[in-house]
């Protein structure tokens, strides 16, 4: 099977309609058209076979992570998906492994009306790039540089389920528990799209982010670009019924310094606190206030009686790990 080959038969769909799509798949660019009045949200993610997910990995699993990643990008801006690229390097053009992939990818595409409009295929190491492409009203994103000293502190969902499922597949010896009961946090994540255009529309919500490296290590980039500093209540945090057999060192690892969540940690002013809420409940997803924004720099993590607690791991580094 050939290059073109392989994009006509596993890539290539009509555009829907009614969507932004105005050329798609096929020619040198594509072709969209965003909302009069809007801004356009881009952005890219990478995934290299022995870096981000194991050889051998699920196919079809591996198709809906790699476009996950990339909307809960958007999700964390506040935007809307347009439609997204996807650049594949293959060892083979192997008929079985493409076909799930590509059902795998286009479910979610589907689910989230966010089309492939292009991309590129060649030979080499599994390597998977997309780039996704969405819409927002001006004003209206979700930037890391906008959080305010007084801001509450807020995460979508649940934080450290994923970490567990890596620690069992490895077999870490502090890990327990079944990894059929949080192996899809880590192969199948869900983009919060719904609650990041619900929070972009509420007045109040500042900054925000997808939990990806883990939370502490990425609510660093919020502390650096606001120029803030955070306080975090341990006991506020939510936690999963899988970590609770866990000790407390490795359940706080867990849920601070655990990569591959992808919810929301985002800021909002103390008067938007009842709205937050709200906007959760419209998302159809549990938000948790876990801390508060401080003017005196650095993260503090506080016990139920505001002792301060030390914690060994802050995050995941592609460099540095």
């Amino acid at each position: 099977m050939g290059e073109f080959e392989l994009i006509a038969r596993h890539f290539t769909r009509a555009a829907p309609a009614g969507s932004a799509v105005v050329l798609g798949v096929g020619d040198d660019c594509a072709l969209l058209q965003p909302t009069p009045g809007h801004q356009l949200a881009i952005s890219s993610d990478m995934l290299v076979e022995g870096r981000h997910f194991f050889a051998g990995a699920d196919p079809e699993a591996l198709g809906h992570k790699a476009l996950a990643v990339n909307l809960s990008d958007l999700a964390a801006m506040g935007a809307r998906p347009l439609g997204f690229t996807l650049a594949l390097a293959l060892p083979s053009a192997d008929e079985a492994w493409l076909a799930p992939f590509a059902r795998g990818l286009f479910a979610l595409a589907d689910a989230h009306a966010c089309p492939l409009v292009g991309g590129d295929t060649t030979r080499g190491p599994l390597t998977i790039s997309l780039t996704v492409f969405g819409e927002l009203l001006p004003g209206r994103a979700l930037r890391r540089d906008a959080a305010r000293a007084g801001d509450e502190l807020w995460v979508s969902g649940r934080t450290g389920e994923a970490r567990l499922a890596l620690a069992l597949r490895r077999g870490e010896p502090w890990a327990r528990g079944e990894l059929a009961e949080v192996q899809a946090r880590m192969d199948r994540p869900t983009p919060r799209l719904a609650l990041g255009q619900a929070l972009a529309a509420t007045d109040g919500v500042r900054a925000a982010l997808d939990v990806s490296d883990g939370l502490l290590g990425d609510l660093g980039h919020i502390l650096k670009a606001s120029r803030v500093g955070a306080e975090i209540e341990t006991a506020a945090l939510p936690v999963a019924p899988a970590l609770l057999a866990l000790d407390e060192r490795h359940r706080l690892e867990c849920l601070l310094a655990g990569g591959d969540d992808y919810e929301l940690l985002f800021t909002a002013d103390v008067s938007a606190h009842a709205d937050v809420l709200t906007a959760g409940e419209r998302a159809g997803l549990a938000v948790t206030r876990i801390g508060r924004l401080t003017t005196a720099p650095g993260l503090r993590l506080l016990d139920a009686r505001g002792r301060e607690q030390r914690l060994s791991e802050r995050g995941f580094d592609h460099f540095a790990n």
